[in-house]
């Protein structure tokens, strides 16, 4: 395996990332648990938290993009993370202070959406220019291991601390992490290169324009397109048969909710793995063999979760499925991740990011719902099977980016010729 030393800042990058990744997977699900054993909230007022403050985030994040594309990514980063802070910092200091209610953490989750989409958005800017481009893939692979060992590791952890210490503790906890993170970003010493500067006339057309500049890259690029379309897709309907699949693992078929926990921490390890064999695989049989490979892959797992039954059968079976969905997605996202950048020019990496990120998350929620209503009406498994079979046909997307690279090669290779 080729191994690059990514460097001093990139550690410290890298850092920041890993305890933010941490402390948020330790916080999962803590605003819904605060809503319901502290403000007593009702099932119509938690669903509201779920998807309310985080896709009102999302449309708040639309008119960041170009206002981040025009400055300086680290500042940008750091204010993020401290915005953050403050923000999850008021929630533990209201409960202390018997204030607390379900409108504030609205507002919170609304906030810290936002900040989250801008922080991605400068965080990919960032680190293509921190780094060469044949060092990014092995920079996303990093990020996507942090990632899943935190998803693995932390969503027990954090129960057991609401458990010991009160439902407040993990909040405080992301809360410091953001904190952290700042600092490791301030630790960053690489002098990052100055923004496209803005002039008068073109500070006028950044509310129609540079709005919308991310999205047409995205749906004028012959690979950016369907990567994207097929990435919306995908996350959406996975998501969307996560809820189903709750009810009826904790409903009729009677696990536990530490089972159910553990049928989705462990498989995480194939993340893990997946993201460390990345650049292994890129290396051996090339980039876009891997990505539309493990694309096709990452689509054909979850249609096995409708066929789900009781006891420890029924639980393997989940574990397995996630396993070999988790370690396809895990050698996919960072070579797509990549992929991403290397197609976007840099005085455009932010709006784009910040667009793809807007679009997934909307996705997600819209799907999400719809799949809610189907499962009442039909049961959970016809909900899950429906989005299993879905995501079967969402590898055709995939065949569009083949036949554009392939276009272009040949244009290429044309052009060689004439020459």
């Amino acid at each position: 395996m080729v191994r690059w030393a990514l460097g001093r800042d990139f550690g410290w990058l890298w850092g920041a990332y890993a305890v933010s990744a941490f402390g948020t997977r330790l916080a999962f699900d803590a605003f819904p648990l605060i809503a319901v054993l502290v403000l007593h909230a009702g099932p119509a007022e938690v669903a509201a938290l779920a998807a309310v403050g985080p896709a009102v985030g999302a449309l708040l994040a639309v008119p960041l993009g170009p206002w981040v594309e025009f400055r300086r990514k680290r500042p940008v980063m750091i204010t993020a993370d401290l915005v953050r802070c403050a923000v999850l910092l008021s929630v533990p200091v209201a409960y202390w202070l018997g204030g607390l209610g379900v409108g504030q953490l609205l507002l919170v989750s609304t906030v810290v959406a936002a900040a989250d989409i801008s922080f991605t958005a400068a965080s990919g800017a960032f680190l293509k220019s921190l780094l060469p481009p044949e060092q990014l893939l092995a920079a996303n692979g990093r990020f996507e291991s942090t990632s899943w060992t935190a998803t693995m590791l932390c969503p027990p952890l954090g129960g057991a601390a609401i458990g010991l210490f009160g439902p407040v503790v993990t909040v405080m906890a992301d809360a410091v992490s953001y904190l952290l993170s700042a600092a490791g970003l301030r630790a960053v010493r690489a002098r990052e290169p100055a923004p496209a500067r803005v002039t008068a006339a073109r500070a006028e057309r950044l509310r129609v324009g540079d709005l919308l500049a991310g999205w047409r890259h995205l749906f004028a690029h012959p690979v950016l397109r369907p990567l994207f379309l097929n990435a919306a897709l995908v996350n959406g309907l996975i998501m969307a048969a996560s809820p189903p699949l709750a009810v009826l693992m904790l409903g009729p078929l009677g696990f536990a909710p530490w089972q159910y926990a553990l049928a989705f921490a462990v498989p995480c390890v194939g993340g893990l793995i997946g993201s460390r064999l990345a650049p292994r695989l890129v290396a051996r049989y090339g980039r876009r063999r891997v990505l539309l490979g493990t694309g096709v892959l990452r689509a054909c797992w979850s249609l096995g979760l409708a066929f789900v039954g009781p006891g420890v059968g029924g639980l393997v079976l989940v574990m397995a499925v996630e396993l070999g969905l988790i370690a396809c997605a895990g050698v996919f996202n960072p070579v797509l991740a990549t992929t991403r950048l290397e197609l976007t020019p840099t005085d455009r990496v932010a709006r784009t990011l910040s667009a793809w990120s807007v679009g997934t998350k909307a996705s997600v929620a819209a799907l999400t719902a719809l799949w809610g209503g189907l499962a009442a009406v039909a049961g959970p498994r016809t909900a899950i099977a429906l989005a299993g079979a879905l995501l079967l046909a969402t590898p055709l997307l995939l065949l569009a980016v083949q036949r554009a690279e392939t276009a272009a090669g040949q244009a290429a290779a044309e052009v060689t010729e004439a020459a």
